[in-house]
């Protein structure tokens, strides 16, 4: 599924570098033959003000490895960026880790359509997300 020649977990870290995904924390962890996972720290960086798991990044994350996920699978001419993300928050989290595992649901020739789950430290589900990408000429 990968087009990408060389497709691997350093490569990931060093385009994060100097970005959000690095202010995050986020890391990826994992390419699977038809999967991505990136994981990141709950903690103050990533809380809001109540001291739990800031939804909003937790659709940063969503969207970092799901967008990733989609540029990965497309040829080296071609790159892609969200049109459209959605997520559904269906637990808190007040620390530890969170784990994101993003796999297609449809890989089209302009858009592409991601499924992102976002799991704690217990495997359980902390998110759903669906991510819609466009995909762009170099």
């Amino acid at each position: 599924m990968w087009k990408k020649k060389e497709l691997n977990l350093e490569l990931l870290k060093e385009l994060s570098r100097n970005t959000m995904v690095e202010h995050l924390g986020i890391e990826f962890s994992e390419i699977g033959d038809d999967y991505l996972v990136a994981v990141m720290k709950v903690n103050h960086a990533t809380h809001q003000p109540l001291g739990l798991l800031h939804g909003g990044a937790s659709v940063a994350l969503a969207e970092t490895v799901g967008s990733m996920a989609g540029t990965l699978a497309v040829d080296e001419s071609r790159y892609c960026v969200g049109l459209e993300i959605n997520a559904n928050h269906v637990r808190p989290v007040k620390s530890g880790t969170v784990e994101a595992t993003a796999r297609p649901l449809a890989l089209g020739r302009t858009t592409q359509v991601w499924d992102i789950r976002i799991v704690n430290g217990d495997g359980k589900l902390v998110c759903v997300s669906r991510l819609t990408l466009a995909v762009c000429k170099q």
